[in-house]
């Protein structure tokens, strides 16, 4: 078939790749004309996408990058997988709105439109269905299909990937279902039916509400462990060894990337314009407990500083990882780049090392080795992302002050003055 992905990053890169190797012929559209310019060269802006296996599709001629609409004209299938951030707390659902009447241009009688983009239940049917009717003049369930299938990636795992993670897969009606499921059927190992659009919809933001609201839990225990003097980290490893009844999360200094910082607010946000303002106390305080986080990485630097009669304007500080998660570059709301940004304004002298970050993506916050001179001149260092490729032992023996955010420097032979956060 022809299939069309509108949105060619972390989340539709892979999918679009995937299309291709499975014997589609695939339009990627994208509206950065540097991204399209990049792919089409055979550099690859995410990491679960090689170099090699772009230029492979490329030159197979089953790929192709585009930054032009009506190259997408004539497809059987079109994914649309664009960010969906907020604006002021509030769901901003711009990008598919904007993807949806590009689509809806170019939608023929019997295709499919499948949306992959995270969004509040409801969104498929009453957001996206009626742009692409507005826009083709053809009629969702009557003249073309339209399914949902919330993206489940996560960037730099090589166990659970777009093949291997079972793929939720809805439509408005029973026919979209069938054929939503049938195209992700040739693309991953496991898709897992569902009645309808706006539970699978729910179902992906519940997926991560879940893990920001037990993140949320861990941090505030590691606040009260601290000013008790008590060890959070052997509290919660002993309490893993449960087998049942206990999921381990860890504390750190945020949430970041697109799904844990935005997903709940937008569930919060549907339950208060469905239930007459009231939205989920819990979901919303959560959200305050993990944005609070950078600002408690910062206050705890200030005392340890204070302690010994020093104030923060002028200190040299190392930030250890910058992105979001370990083994990634990816900083979409990354924490890490939050403290960067307060330990600046508080007047410290910030350097950071990471070396799946760009230093054209950090701005002018300066990237340097993790040497041992880099941090022997550290007058404090910040573990925030712990990327495996970083040397703990020389951190632990090299730098004057390290606050371990990650718990990497525990129960490792030490010079420096460690504290977890």
């Amino acid at each position: 078939m022809r299939v069309a992905v509108v949105g060619q990053g972390y989340v539709g890169l892979p999918l679009a790749l995937r299309a291709a190797q499975t014997g589609h012929r695939v339009v990627g559209l994208d509206t950065d004309t540097r991204r399209i310019e990049d792919l089409a060269s055979g550099r690859s802006p995410v990491e679960d996408v090689t170099a090699a296996q772009l230029s492979q599709l490329l030159r197979q001629g089953v790929y192709r990058p585009t930054a032009y609409p009506q190259a997408v004209a004539g497809f059987d299938v079109a994914v649309i997988a664009v960010p969906t951030p907020l604006r002021e707390g509030i769901p901003d659902l711009s990008s598919v709105v904007a993807a949806g009447r590009t689509v809806g241009r170019h939608l023929r009688q019997g295709a499919l439109v499948v949306l992959e983009s995270t969004s509040y239940p409801g969104t498929t049917r009453t957001v996206l269905g009626p742009v692409l009717e507005e826009e083709s003049g053809l009629r969702m369930g009557r003249d073309f299909a339209l399914g949902f299938s919330p993206e489940r990636i996560d960037p730099g795992n090589r166990a659970w990937t777009l093949e291997t993670t079972p793929k939720l897969v809805s439509g408005i009606d029973e026919t979209s279902r069938e054929r939503t499921a049938a195209f992700y059927a040739g693309l991953v190992d496991v898709v897992v039916p569902m009645s309808r659009c706006e539970e699978a919809e729910l179902a992906k933001l519940v997926e991560n509400t879940f893990r920001a609201v037990n993140i949320a839990l861990v941090n505030e225990l590691a606040e009260v462990a601290h000013d008790t003097g008590l060890d959070v980290r052997e509290a919660l490893d002993a309490a893993a060894t449960k087998p049942f009844g206990f999921m381990p999360f860890t504390p750190g200094p945020g949430v970041g990337g697109h799904c844990l910082p935005i997903d709940p607010v937008y569930l919060s946000w549907w339950a208060a314009q469905a239930r007459g303002g009231r939205g989920s106390q819990l979901i919303d305080l959560a959200g305050r407990i993990n944005t609070a986080r950078p600002a408690h990485v910062v206050d705890r630097v200030h005392a340890h500083l204070a302690a010994r009669g020093r104030t923060l304007p002028g200190t040299r500080v190392l930030l250890l990882g910058l992105s979001y998660k370990p083994g990634s570059g990816d900083l979409r709301e990354s924490p890490a780049m939050e403290v960067a940004r307060l330990l600046e304004a508080d007047g410290a002298l910030v350097r950071a090392a990471d070396p799946f970050v760009d230093a054209s993506a950090v701005g002018g916050l300066s990237l340097v080795p993790t040497s041992e001179q880099e941090l022997a001149a550290a007058d404090v260092v910040v573990v925030l992302t712990d990327h495996d490729v970083f040397d703990y032992d020389l951190v632990a023996t090299c730098a004057a002050f390290v606050l371990d955010c990650r718990g990497r420097l525990a129960g490792r032979t030490a010079t420096a003055v460690v504290e977890q956060l």
